[in-house]
């Protein structure tokens, strides 16, 4: 009897672990990782690198954006065809904030795919939409890298 009462147990550790494994080898979406990473909060001041692609959206190109008291204040493309793309966008290149709120947007609209990725302070490196998987063309890739917050925004960037 205690030999039936060891394999039972046995059986329910092991599920526990198997579950466990399962869940941490999943997508790695924000919504499966938010927890593990500590939450950010996007500063006033700061400058990044955008990198956008995939799509038919207007935005395309490698962009250094400045970003002081919430707004786009400055941007710079990396070559000639983004340097034209923010000169036809002007007014119009997201803050990190902006590409949150459109992702958390196209969640809430069903996308079919959402996906942020994080660094380990919990700050956005790229985010991933695609609304309708069998369309082609709706996507839309930001890469986000060469995040600096401003002195003005603090020692930690918040």
């Amino acid at each position: 009897m205690s030999r039936t009462r060891i394999s039972r147990t046995a059986v329910a550790v092991l599920a526990v672990a198997v579950s466990g494994v399962v869940a941490a080898c999943g997508s790695g979406s924000s919504s499966q990782t938010a927890s593990a990473r500590p939450s950010w909060r996007e500063p006033s001041s700061y400058t990044y690198t955008l990198t956008s692609s995939e799509g038919e959206r207007s935005l395309l190109g490698t962009f250094e954006v400045t970003v002081r008291d919430g707004k786009v204040t400055r941007v710079v493309g990396a070559d000639e065809d983004s340097r034209r793309v923010a000169r036809q966008l002007s007014g119009r290149v997201p803050t990190i904030g902006d590409l949150l709120a459109e992702a958390d947007a196209a969640r809430d609209e069903g996308a079919d795919l959402v996906d942020v990725d994080r660094a380990a302070d919990g700050r956005p490196t790229r985010v991933l939409l695609d609304w309708d998987e069998d369309a082609v063309d709706d996507e839309a890739v930001y890469g986000i890298s060469d995040y600096r917050p401003s002195a003005a925004a603090g020692r930690d960037g918040r």
